[in-house]
């Protein structure tokens, strides 16, 4: 399979591209598509024909999007913007930039007013901010009033499975999923399935080397491994990274606390407390952060994860792991020196997947297995468990009507059921369950290490990104990886500095609450009482946080072998 702008697919665009319609429509699908589509060829044609009428009043208009810099993002660049260009006439420029580039230039436009993209992909985390403050387009509102002649008959809302987390507490749609991608457990399958480990592992454990179900079970793996010589290497039984930095964010707003058991049950999100330690009261106004107002950030849970974080980082995991930020850690694990890592994006899957890499058979199969991440001491059945980044369509009330609808034909064109299956190929970053049950990734599974089980799998829904509890989640995100950092430096003991953290994020929320910028939607502090107030406050409620503070928070270690824990999905 060819990922990438086929030769005959650039002369063809060459060739035809001064003009737009069904020939650039069908040499387009000649070159890049195939059957690599869950429509056949007739549908195909019959969606790009609409593409191509729904297009003609704005032939020639020059728009432009933006997207951070992942592969999913460069195909789109790269490949179908040029083909959407040739097709409808209306030429695209998708910016690549990075992440927190994206978020501030959104954040510049809901500021100004000023149209700066007619487009973003920005991620779902910040559906609580979008419905709040009332600056992006309701896609609801949209598709059945003044997109209707340009939203796409088979867009098929249904079929994209992150569309719960992009649908804010008043029922609407608010942005569209482009691609999306969890973080789950990773480890080296063939040293778990090694005889003479098995047999080391159980006799000094008394249970059996597996997938850890709970991260008592984590931490023996990672004690185990840790200090042993395999192939020659001196190999580590866990990886991460700690240096201060914004991405250190991110390490614990994607769902470190939930997997430790922080928030309440709750599926996408904890409520009325979420993963962030995020109270909301009935009408979805956020109340409070810490403890003394019924939130959890700094709660027992939360210490607990934080806690976690530090003695794994610095028993187990290479010592310049402490150094390192996300993007210089994310490739460590393909080098063949980790045992097992609790916290791996999938984005990164395909470059765990290359020949030649230490973590890869000469069959081009993978040494290694992805599995649902194990869960803390807190974490009770009907929790979340783990993070998904879906990075979501999002149009602006101050984008100029005609100019959105532009950028809303080319948002369906990069998702839509022409084009997923082969883009989903490129970047292995799913949105739609037909791309999933697509015959080319039960033949291409494999050689993905269980990635594509997982998303076939009724576990993937316990993986969700930053919920709507959190009202202005730019602001609000960057007050974690300088709190975190404080802990990982030694600074501040986890406690501080979580104590630290709630805080902060409660004098943004009581800036918010007095501007009045939110409505009747936005924060509305809560009374402050004790821990034990609240946890008796959220028992007569129905609900579990903040919990107080367990006398064994290294329960019985569980595993479970990972063809058992396939074979349940499946069943």
């Amino acid at each position: 399979m060819k990922f990438y702008l086929t030769t005959a697919m650039s002369l063809a665009l060459m060739v035809t591209g001064a003009q737009a319609g069904m020939e650039e429509a069908k040499a387009f699908l000649d070159a890049e598509i195939g059957d690599m589509s869950s429509l056949d060829r007739a549908a195909q044609e019959a969606e790009m024909q609409w593409f191509i009428d729904a297009a003609q009043p704005f032939a020639g208009m020059e728009i432009k999007v933006v997207s951070e810099t992942i592969t999913t993002h460069e195909y789109e660049a790269q490949t179908l913007a040029p083909a959407f260009t040739a097709i409808t006439g209306i030429k695209v420029t998708h910016d690549l930039i990075g992440e927190g580039d994206v978020i501030e230039k959104l954040q510049t436009q809901m500021q100004s007013g000023e149209n700066i993209y007619d487009a973003y992909v920005n991620d779902s985390d910040l559906i609580g901010t979008h419905w709040r403050y009332q600056q992006v387009r309701s896609l609801t509102d949209w598709m059945a009033n003044e997109g209707a002649d340009v939203t796409n008959p088979n867009l098929d809302i249904d079929d994209f499975i992150g569309k719960s987390f992009t649908t804010a507490p008043d029922g609407d749609l608010y942005q569209l999923p482009d691609q999306q991608f969890a973080n789950l457990y990773w480890f080296r399958a063939d040293w778990f399935d090694d005889e003479q480990n098995k047999a080391e592992f159980k006799e000094k454990y008394g249970y059996d080397l597996g997938v850890p179900v709970t991260w008592s079970a984590y931490e023996d793996i990672a004690e185990f491994f840790t200090g042993r010589e395999i192939d020659g290497k001196k190999v580590y039984g866990h990886m991460d990274y700690g240096k201060k930095d914004p991405s250190l964010g991110w390490r614990f707003t994607d769902a470190w606390l939930s997997m430790a058991g922080n928030g309440d049950k709750g599926i996408p999100n904890g409520l009325p407390v979420d993963e962030w330690g995020i109270r909301v009261d009935e009408n979805s106004r956020p109340v409070g952060s810490c403890v003394a107002r019924g939130g959890d950030t700094n709660g027992p849970a939360a210490v607990y994860a934080i806690q976690k974080y530090l003695d794994w980082m610095s028993a187990y995991a290479p010592p310049a792991a402490q150094g390192m930020t996300f993007s210089e850690s994310g490739p460590v694990p393909s080098q063949g020196e980790v045992a097992q890592q609790m916290f791996t994006y999938t984005a990164f899957t395909a470059d765990f997947v290359k020949e030649g890499l230490p973590v890869v058979n000469e069959d081009g199969t993978p040494k290694w297995r992805f599995a649902p991440s194990p869960h803390g001491a807190y974490w009770q059945e009907g929790m979340k468990l783990g993070y998904q980044d879906v990075g979501s369509w999002t149009l602006m009330k101050s984008t100029p009507d005609d100019r959105a609808k532009a950028a809303w034909l080319y948002a369906q064109f990069v998702t839509s059921k022409t084009v997923d299956v082969k883009k989903s190929h490129v970047g292995l970053t799913f949105i739609r369950q037909s791309t999933l049950d697509h015959q080319s990734f039960t033949d291409r599974a494999p050689k993905l290490g269980g990635l594509i089980e997982f998303y076939r799998s009724p576990a993937r829904l316990q993986w969700s990104p930053t919920g709507t509890n959190v009202p202005d989640y730019p602001k609000l995100a960057q007050l974690w990886w300088q709190a975190i950092g404080d802990a990982a430096s030694g600074a501040k003991t986890p406690q501080e500095a979580m104590d630290s953290l709630c805080a902060e994020q409660e004098k943004v929320m009581e800036r918010l609450e007095r501007a009045g910028v939110q409505g009747d939607i936005g924060p509305k502090m809560a009374e402050e009482h004790d821990l034990e107030w609240w946890n008796n406050y959220a028992k007569e409620h129905g609900g579990i946080a903040p919990q107080l503070k367990l006398e064994n928070e290294d329960p019985q270690p569980e595993t479970i072998s990972y063809d058992e824990l396939v074979k349940s999905w499946q069943e």
